[in-house]
């Protein structure tokens, strides 16, 4: 009799069974798909640039991303897509002649919500921002707008977890994490790939959105904590602690992990767990320096809006945005309203008014001061939500989901700006001109980082899984081609 417990056998994987099943005859149909269609190899799980790259790499026109996460969805009519008739039919249902949509709240039939916003030229390209947005007017010439983003995504969870994923269903990697994946770090003291909040508030969907999926859990996103005095939660030792003694426990703590783990090979959790507690030791010395912002000058603090209380959260963050990608942080995302905050199906005018008034300033701080230390040509900046806005009205003042055709904005990375791309029809519904869905946008971030999106493969369960899902192309006309 079998006494063996069967739930703590280690499953045999597919190509185990193959090879077991039948006296090993699957073997022989195994070796010769094999030898027809070689899989690609995965590239390493360390430092990829250290190790030469591999053949999914290309001349990078930025080191790092910075992604500024509006949660909720910012309107594109009111901000960066004006629309005329948009307030020549104000109050009268959409027309006809427009493709009807499903509005996620189902309100139907209401009629169109004007919009309120003075609408001014700015930069010598003479770019279209709306009064919500005085400080990034005077970064308009670093701005390319892209006006014909689309997505899958009817609802938040869904949308974030695209826009972060490329899949409105959770358990894929997020774009960070494909980045860390592909490139790898550029400072071994510090994480790859960094989160920020704003707020403490719940990001739709949670850390699945900043996690690794399927890959080896060491290249999730690390969130750092929002409580300016503690950053980074527990990293300092107590007083009684020296370094000679935590070091040892530390050995001895990878040695029994490393035990353990010989006998679990296919959990990268305790893989991961290894590599944070290194991770963590290295930070102490390094990470308390990149996120203390004593040192820095009134005049860069007064740029962000540091100190003033409408700005103080996401200036904070952009600061330190700015300090981790100088020291080799690859990709950093912070969320700006997180717990959707910018989901104004009702009152838009006052929830976007403070939005855009805590946000603007310090986009514009960073966008001035990445630029001043000549590091916005090296740097890729994309600002967006997970969707826009209807201009049809929900709850007589507010707006409602718009995934059919939004606006984001790219900078740096030697991307022109002072320009649009794409365009919207004439009431800012559907996506209608050089339409960019996410895996397009997904596709483009990694192509500016020096990533063929085509040729990074991490083999999962037998497939060839890339970042886009086998979809998306680059966009030829955000980087100006």
């Amino acid at each position: 009799m079998n006494d063996t417990i069967p739930h703590t056998e280690i499953p045999l994987t597919r190509r185990e069974l193959l090879l077991r099943g039948g006296a090993g005859f699957g073997a022989l149909a195994l070796l010769g798909m094999l030898g027809e269609s070689p899989l690609p190899a995965a590239p390493p799980t360390g430092n990829a640039l250290a190790a030469g790259g591999g053949p999914w790499t290309l001349p990078p026109r930025a080191r790092s991303c910075i992604f500024l996460f509006m949660e909720g969805g910012p309107s594109h009519i009111d901000t960066f897509d004006p629309k005329p008739l948009v307030n020549a039919l104000a109050g009268k249902p959409l027309p006809a002649s427009f493709k009807p949509v499903i509005t996620p709240m189902g309100e139907a039939g209401s009629p169109i919500l004007p919009v309120r916003r003075k609408w001014a030229r700015h930069g010598e390209g003479g770019l279209w921002l709306s009064d919500w947005l005085p400080h990034l007017a005077g970064c308009a010439d670093d701005l390319a707008v892209i006006r014909s983003c689309w997505s899958n995504g009817l609802n938040h969870v869904g949308g974030v977890c695209q826009m972060n994923t490329g899949s409105t269903v959770a358990g894929r990697p997020s774009l960070g994490s494909w980045v860390s994946y592909g490139l790898g770090t550029e400072n071994r003291n510090l994480p790859c790939y960094v989160v920020l909040q704003d707020n403490p508030g719940l990001v739709a969907g949670g850390p699945r959105n900043w996690g690794s999926g399927f890959m080896p859990a060491t290249h999730q996103g690390i969130r750092l904590g929002g409580d300016s005095r503690e950053l980074i939660p527990n990293l300092s030792n107590p007083a009684d602690v020296g370094e000679a003694r935590q070091r040892g426990k530390l050995e001895f703590l990878d040695r029994l992990n490393a035990r353990h783990a010989e006998d679990h090979p296919d959990q990268t959790e305790l893989d991961a767990r290894i590599r944070a507690y290194e991770l963590a030791f290295r930070m102490q010395a390094e990470a308390p320096e990149a996120v203390d912002l004593a040192g820095e000058p009134e005049e860069t603090r007064a740029l962000y809006g540091v100190d003033d209380r409408e700005t103080s959260a996401f200036g904070r963050n952009c600061l330190l945005a700015r300090r981790l990608v100088e020291r080799g942080v690859r990709f950093v995302q912070l969320y700006h309203g997180a717990g959707a905050r910018w989901d104004a199906h009702s009152g838009i005018e006052k929830n976007h008014a403070e939005l855009c008034r805590s946000m603007d300033r310090p986009v514009a701080g960073l966008l001035r001061d990445l630029k001043r230390r000549g590091l916005l040509d090296q740097t890729l900046v994309v600002w967006g939500g997970e969707f826009g806005r209807t201009p049809m009205s929900e709850k007589g003042d507010g707006r409602d989901h718009n995934p059919y055709g939004f606006t984001m904005w790219m900078a740096g990375a030697g991307i022109r700006g002072g320009r649009t791309v794409g365009t919207t029809d004439e009431v800012g519904l559907h996506a209608v001109e050089d339409r960019l869905h996410v895996h397009d946008l997904h596709a483009t971030i990694l192509h500016l980082m020096g990533v063929d999106h085509s040729r990074l493969v991490y083999l999962h369960k037998g497939r060839p899984e890339r970042a886009t899902l086998n979809e998306g192309v680059v966009s030829q006309s955000i980087l100006g081609v």
